[in-house]
């Protein structure tokens, strides 16, 4: 434990050990995603992508062992007992800082499979990361515009199937699909421009995650909604690794995705739009009062209580 160093050094230490674990896996990533590419058979793909998920997985691994190494973090986690890596899981958090994502990975790691985002697919020609991304089978997104639509009509529909034909792969392989439904991190200031009705919470943008249920619903049937709170302040991403964030609640509950949203014509249905909209609403409601109950101080035992106890 190497938590008595100056938050400095930690910070440095600990983006200098990422650092290494990634040069370290990147060629073995890139290798095993050169045999899936110039193989196209069925079995050696799937292997691939099993040993490519592990790669992850190990690299995840490491770095959150590093941070244990580094700072001391009281991680309080509620309701993570009964999950599998055996399990399509779709997964929503609130967003606060950059530091969620380590911090949801912490948790989930090797309990869920691998975490993916989607991505615009213009995102595929990022250095390095556009080829990671891809060698992970990151869902990228088809999506056209509703004036490119209205320009060409033929378009409509389109991008769901393009993006359902680029999700086949996970018929067969378990996977977990990750989206911060708020889109962006919460500020004072982005929550007093939305005149959020939520206190802790920006308002969820539905399309994003109807989007994802569009293409995945066949496979995707359980929402893990998950809700994190730093007790003593959020703080971001650098303060993280520095170790300045020394207590973080992480708290997940299971939720069946109605069936009704499953492959669902969001765009094409006024009536599905309102109901959809109305059941995140629900979920959104509920998710604020938990964080407010999260939120509220534990109270200091009483001084009798205690002497009682220790006669």
């Amino acid at each position: 434990m190497l938590d008595f160093l100056p938050a400095p050094l930690k910070g440095t230490l600990a983006a200098l050990l990422i650092l290494i674990n990634t040069l370290i896996l990147f060629p073995v990533l890139m290798l095993v995603a050169l045999i899936k590419l110039i193989l196209p058979v069925t079995t050696v793909r799937k292997l691939c992508t099993i040993a490519l998920n592990n790669i992850a997985y190990i690299w995840i691994g490491f770095n959150n062992r590093f941070l244990d190494l580094l700072h001391h973090i009281e991680w309080d986690v509620r309701g993570a007992e009964n999950l599998s890596r055996e399990h399509w899981y779709f997964v929503t958090c609130n967003h606060q800082s950059w530091a969620d994502i380590p911090a949801i990975q912490y948790v989930l790691n090797s309990r869920i499979p691998l975490l993916k985002f989607f991505l615009k697919k213009e995102l595929i020609w990022v250095p390095l990361l556009g080829v990671a991304w891809w060698a992970l089978d990151f869902p990228f997104m088809h999506r056209h515009t509703k004036e490119q639509i209205a320009r060409r009509p033929e378009l409509k529909g389109k991008d769901i199937a393009a993006t359902q034909a680029a999700c086949e792969k996970f018929r067969y392989t378990p996977v977990t699909i990750f989206n911060f439904m708020e889109g962006t991190r919460l500020t004072p200031a982005k929550h007093r421009s939305q005149k959020s009705p939520y206190k802790h919470l920006l308002k969820p943008r539905a399309g994003g995650t109807a989007f994802v249920l569009g293409a995945m619903g066949e496979m995707l049937h359980t929402m893990l909604d998950v809700s994190i709170v730093y007790p003593n302040g959020r703080s971001g991403f650098w303060d993280f690794l520095c170790g300045r964030t020394r207590r973080i609640i992480i708290d997940i509950r299971v939720r069946e995705i109605p069936e009704r949203f499953l492959s669902m014509d969001y765009e094409g249905s006024r009536e599905t739009r309102v109901d959809f909209q109305s059941w995140i609403s629900e979920v959104w409601a509920e998710k604020d009062a938990r964080i407010e109950a999260l939120k509220a101080p534990v109270p200091e035992p009483d001084e009798e209580v205690g002497r009682v106890s220790e006669a």
